[in-house]
């Protein structure tokens, strides 16, 4: 297991932060809850952690992820950790999304906080939130229920989810890739690509690179081992290396950024197939093969 890192918030955010929020009021509304239960209601027992995941303490918290005190002080955290405003930045993410969405999928979906804001945006949307943490899973069903909302939840990787192909309008990502390292990151794209519908849109919500490259220090705020990893590299290559189009990244007030790119309506794989048709057979005549391209999603 990682050891702590001592960062700027350990030194001097974190007294500042503790004296905005009630952390006992916190464990309180938790005080209740069996997390044994909870954790094994949603995890998959199957499922291999992957050594970037299991190894790494995420902002300060020893276990990282895999713990109950993660999931109850994620939120509090991150409502001071997105300035000017959370509220703002997640609804301005939820405003980037083109059309209605019918199936919508939030890999690395945390505690649900913009899983929920997707639902109430498209409530007839079918929405589907993954996340590699049983407990922030449990949060997150618990938050949906509140707000009376149907939300399925699944523990899996968002690099390799095992969920069929061509099956989603939207797939988003939100603070999600600042948190792992680019060989995976680089791997998750490469899954929203296939699980989406032509013309399908992928969305994601994180950290401004450009920003993190500028001022070094932003990314010694709290122990985020692959941050430096993220700022080095650019989103708008890696989408497009990936396959996507019209490939976008929109500022958010200097500190966030919004990148939005969709899956062309044929690619690759589906142009060389056409290629390769007779000059007296139409690609009409010739049967889809499981997994082909089928249900392009049509936007207003």
């Amino acid at each position: 297991m990682a050891t702590g890192k001592d960062t700027l918030w350990d030194r001097f955010l974190k007294p500042i932060a503790t004296t905005l929020i009630d952390g006992e009021a916190i464990h309180r509304q938790y005080a209740g809850w069996d997390w044994d239960a909870a954790r094994d209601r949603f995890s998959r027992p199957d499922l291999e952690y992957p050594e970037y995941y299991r190894t790494q303490n995420f902002h300060g918290i020893a276990g990282g992820y895999l713990t109950a005190d993660a999931a109850i002080t994620y939120d509090p955290v991150t409502h001071y950790a997105l300035p000017p405003n959370e509220d703002w930045i997640r609804a301005d993410a939820v405003r980037a999304v083109g059309g209605s969405p019918r199936a919508i999928l939030d890999l690395g979906c945390g505690t649900g906080s913009t899983t929920l804001l997707f639902k109430r945006a498209f409530p007839k949307a079918t929405v589907l939130g993954l996340d590699l943490s049983p407990f922030m899973l449990a949060v997150a069903d618990d938050k949906a229920r509140r707000a009376n909302l149907t939300i399925r939840w699944q523990h899996g990787l968002a690099e390799a989810t095992g969920l069929p192909p061509n099956e989603f309008d939207l797939v988003t990502a939100s603070l999600l890739f600042h948190e792992t390292p680019a060989s995976a990151t680089k791997a998750i794209l490469r899954e929203a690509f296939r699980l989406l519908r032509p013309n399908g849109q992928f969305l994601t919500l994180d950290g401004n690179q450009v920003t993190l490259r500028t001022f070094t220090w932003l990314t010694e705020i709290f122990e985020e081992p692959y941050i430096c990893d993220y700022a080095a590299g650019t989103l708008d290559d890696w989408l497009q290396s990936t396959g996507f189009e019209a490939v976008r990244t929109q500022p958010l007030w200097g500190l966030h950024q919004v990148s939005s790119a969709r899956k062309p309506l044929v690619t690759n794989v589906a142009r060389s197939r056409s290629a390769s048709y007779p000059a007296n057979e139409s690609p009409a005549a010739v049967p889809a093969r499981s997994g082909s391209l089928e249900r392009p999603v049509t936007n207003p």
